[in-house]
């Protein structure tokens, strides 16, 4: 691999000069800079941006911090992060908290370290107290802003409104909707609101009934809906939090001879590529994670060049109707 001495050597430039150039730092005439980029080229050289940020006071390396990218979801939105955040020359720098709150203190001092321009917070139990002291902009996607910059999330009451009236469209009249994580609290909540707010309002029969935080961070629910489906037997639709419960939902209910959509309608939420390859296919509520991506890199690029923008930004969601429905 070429280094910064190799395109000293290929172009008789001090490495100074070639720093210069590199940062666009002082007068470099234009000559001296194709020199040296020619250089760059023939000899395959790839700056270090990490390094070249050590001259200045961030870098355009921005941080994302996830849960996790074992979870499709987070997989799914740290790559619309990074397709976004490339197509403006910038790279990510990817920190996972893994639920471990013991990290946390280290994954923001490894953003200090590469001084990054940024932070985009996807972890939704990840606590946001010690971003007071970080002199940079935060952005959070679908959890509380807190002492973040701004935050944005998809609108996730209007969600669960959607999902029940869609069940009882169908002609459910004994539903359950799988929540959140037990003891957190996050935007998701909301789609409880919006879900129950239906319910009653059609006086339908509902419960609602969260998960643990270990089967949220091992996405294992199948003990928890066999549980779950010989306690409320008679439940003929049920909206679940997430597209990956939904289809162990529809694994178990394959393994005990329940019929979907025939005995039990699903509904899952966010539309990830998984609800398309279910057995029958997932009727869903639709996240637009490309476009929270988006709106998340122009929050925090806004914030860093000064420009005022909305400290909270709510997208709509759709439903799309498959075949669980």
């Amino acid at each position: 691999m070429a280094t910064l001495k190799d395109v000293s050597k290929e172009t008789g430039l001090s490495i100074g000069t070639i720093s210069r150039v590199l940062n666009s730092r002082g007068y470099i005439s234009e000559e001296t800079k194709a020199k040296v980029f020619q250089a760059m080229k023939k000899l395959n050289y790839q700056p270090n941006e990490l390094a070249r940020a050590l001259s200045k006071s961030s870098s355009s390396v921005i941080g994302v911090i996830a849960p996790s990218i074992r979870h499709p979801y987070f997989a799914n939105l740290v790559e619309s992060i990074e397709g976004t955040a490339g197509r403006a020359g910038y790279q990510v720098l990817l920190l996972l908290s893994n639920g471990k709150k013991e990290k946390e203190a280290t994954l923001l001092e490894q953003c200090k370290k590469n001084r990054v321009m940024g932070i985009i917070l996807c972890s939704g139990l990840f606590s946001t107290s010690r971003l007071k002291d970080m002199d940079i902009p935060v952005v959070t996607i679908e959890r509380m802003r807190e002492h973040a910059t701004a935050s944005v999330e998809c609108d996730n009451k209007q969600g669960g409104k959607i999902a029940a009236e869609h069940l009882i469209a169908k002609g459910c009249k004994n539903l359950l909707h799988v929540a959140g994580v037990q003891g957190s609290t996050m935007p998701a909540d909301k789609r409880s609101q919006g879900f129950l707010q239906v319910c009653e309002k059609m006086h339908v029969i509902h419960h609602e009934i969260s998960f643990s935080e270990t089967m949220y961070e091992n996405m294992e629910y199948h003990d928890f809906f066999n549980n779950l489906l010989k306690t409320f037997p008679q439940t003929d639709g049920i909206f679940c939090s997430s597209d990956v419960a939904a289809a162990q939902f529809i694994q178990v209910c394959h393994s005990m001879g329940i019929r979907i959509p025939e005995d039990i309608k699903v509904i899952g939420f966010d539309d990830i590529p998984l609800s398309r390859m279910t057995s029958p296919t997932l009727t869903t509520i639709h996240q637009p994670l490309k476009e929270m991506a988006e709106m998340a890199f122009t929050l925090l690029l806004g914030a860093k060049e000064g420009r005022m923008g909305p400290t909270s930004l709510t997208l709509n969601v759709t439903l799309i109707q498959r075949e669980s429905t």
